[in-house]
């Protein structure tokens, strides 16, 4: 299985997406189509971490002023059922494997990835 989940307004998403070959890709925008608890299961299985999907550079994170508190998985879990924007974009899933986020090491772990 070949899954990607982003954001259609992030320049950052839209860039990545450019670079990597995303063809044979089933493509979810989560703003349009919010992640499902099976898909956020599934993407905890792969990870073994909500806070590895978690994306703490989201401007709801300060504005909620959650970095002064103590999040467990379970908070975590629930915040990124309930807003798309807390999901650290874009998550590759490639066959068993997922590449969460968009740094450099993460983009071009994809790439050769996906050959």
């Amino acid at each position: 299985m070949k899954k990607v989940y982003f954001l259609q307004t992030c320049d950052t998403c839209r860039r990545i997406l450019k670079e990597v070959n995303t063809e044979s890709f089933e493509r979810q925008e989560i703003k349009a189509n919010n992640i499902t608890v099976a898909q956020l299961e599934e993407m905890y299985v792969l990870s073994g971490s909500y806070e590895a999907l978690f994306n703490k550079r989201a401007k709801l994170y300060k504005a909620m002023d959650l970095k002064n508190q103590e999040l467990s998985e379970a908070d975590y879990r629930q915040y990124l059922l309930d807003e798309y924007t807390f999901l650290k974009r874009p998550v590759f899933i490639i066959n068993d494997e997922i590449f969460i986020g968009n740094s450099k090491k993460e983009v071009e772990k994809v790439k050769e990835k996906i050959g």
